[in-house]
């Protein structure tokens, strides 16, 4: 049966990452959001017709005003009035500034998923949906768990929930309990009753 997917933000810093093309994206729990500097005339055809194709999943925001981190204000904005309506959402910065950093780990301590990303393509999920050996569904997941921080899946449903969502849903039910037997296995993951807990590779 379907699942609720929670809702996967791209925000795209478009002066420091042009993507070649957003199809990975193309799919219906992303939105996208492309800021665009003020001194940037022009997007190229592929990423504007992409754009296009994913309708209302899709905008644009040009940014005003030329200050030294202009674009960054603005992501940061964007992010918090987004999750104030929807805290379930997480949050995807793809720029190679490291600027964002602190703006992350404010957002992870606030309990708000976040995480930058260098290219649309290094997106957890997005490299998700494409691996298919265990072993790098398996780092995937450890990756995951690092990103959280603080807010791990504290049970062993919410931690089946959360790879699942993950995998966008698309994990058949006994590879789920493979991948979580593995991860037990491996001593990543200890189970007491239904209480999970922690030790994941540095």
């Amino acid at each position: 049966g379907w699942r609720h997917v929670r809702p996967n933000y791209v925000l795209i810093d478009y002066e420091n990452v042009q993507p070649d093309t957003l199809t990975v994206l193309d799919n219906e729990h992303f939105k996208v959001i492309v800021f665009i500097g003020a001194n940037q005339a022009k997007i190229s055809f592929e990423i504007a017709s992409e754009i296009q194709r994913m309708g209302d999943r899709a905008e644009y925001i040009k940014i005003a005003g030329n200050g030294k981190n202009a674009l960054e204000f603005h992501i940061a904005f964007y992010i918090g009035q987004l999750a104030t309506q929807e805290p379930q959402a997480y949050f995807h910065i793809i720029s190679k500034d490291t600027g964002f950093d602190p703006l992350v780990q404010h957002l992870k301590a606030r309990k708000i998923l976040a995480c930058r990303a260098r290219d649309v393509a290094d997106i957890t999920i997005v490299k998700a949906a494409a691996s298919k050996s265990p072993s790098e569904q398996l780092s995937l997941i450890i990756t995951n768990l690092q990103q959280r921080g603080a807010g791990k899946p504290r049970t062993v449903k919410t931690l089946s929930n959360t790879i699942n969502s993950l995998f966008q849903g698309q994990l058949p039910e006994q590879e789920l309990s493979s991948l979580l037997a593995e991860l037990q296995k491996q001593g990543i993951v200890t189970v007491h009753d239904t209480r999970v807990s922690y030790a994941l590779p540095a």
